[in-house]
């Protein structure tokens, strides 16, 4: 199961970035959803996992597209904020066509559902029973504690510090973290891993710790790439992976993401 923030996310592909009062045409444009908990449910989806994705998107048309575009690959929506009328998070992304690196900017769950904080649905600690793993990536702060409270194993998607980790991490028993995450190595956590990008993972687990190397590849596009590496990683898990295991898994479809641009097209290389 998954918990966390889903996003409308509009892509545009360019030649290089643009600058200030500047027009450039895209080379291309796709649209689908978004967000670190809805892209790696995609991918546990695909991997051939039952991903149910709990968040808030509401009733606006756009939260409509991007409800129906999981249900496309896989992910069943759970929806804690169905009579919500305004538009979800939009994310305008920037990704350059010759590096595959990428720009993104967008509202964060916290700032954008600040006035009405969306309330763990009534069939939570059922779906959460049901469920060999819990994702969370702490956007919905009162979805992602009731999750995590419940859940057996819980996966922390720990792309930035937020303020509500502070009561979520004693109930995380692995941490997957970007680099930017301050100081990953010291949490209390059983299971702590820190992406670096195209860099080896480091990991640290009940006293010992190590690298797990990434695979090489032409990148062509790294938006989501590591949203891919939490998915395959918890799926790994609900296979009987090591935390090593789940980790070297994730790396490889990280990198097979950024190896194929646009963010639904690389899916079918899996």
């Amino acid at each position: 199961m998954f918990v966390g923030i889903a996003t409308v996310d509009v892509v545009h592909r360019l030649e290089r970035l643009v600058g200030p009062n500047e027009k450039v045409t895209a080379l291309g444009q796709e649209i689908s959803a978004g967000g670190p908990a809805a892209n790696a449910a995609v991918t546990f989806a695909r991997l051939g996992g039952h991903a149910t994705l709990v968040t808030a998107l509401g009733g606006h048309p756009l939260a409509r597209y991007a409800a129906d575009e999981l249900a496309q690959h896989g992910v069943t929506v759970v929806d804690a904020a169905p009579d919500v009328t305004a538009p979800p998070p939009v994310s305008a992304i920037q990704v350059i066509d010759a590096t595959g690196d990428r720009q993104v900017s967008s509202v964060n769950a916290g700032a954008h559902w600040a006035a009405n904080p969306a309330e763990p649905p009534a069939g939570l600690p059922a779906l959460v029973a049901a469920a060999d793993v819990v994702l969370v990536d702490g956007h919905h702060p009162r979805l992602a504690l009731a999750a995590a409270r419940a859940g057996s194993t819980v996966v922390l998607d720990g792309g930035s510090w937020k303020p509500v980790l502070t009561e979520l991490l004693p109930h995380v028993d692995y941490a997957v973290c970007s680099a930017v995450f301050p100081d990953a190595e010291s949490l209390d956590v059983t299971h702590v891993a820190v992406t670096r990008g195209p860099d080896p993972v480091s990991w640290w687990s009940e006293g010992r710790s190590g690298r797990i190397p990434v695979p090489s590849v032409d990148v062509r596009d790294t938006l989501g790439a590591g949203d891919a590496f939490h998915g395959a990683f918890a799926y790994a898990l609900t296979r009987g992976a090591s935390f090593e295991e789940a980790l070297e898994h994730g790396a490889r479809i990280a990198a097979l993401r950024c190896s194929v641009a646009g963010p639904r097209a690389w899916l079918e290389q899996l």
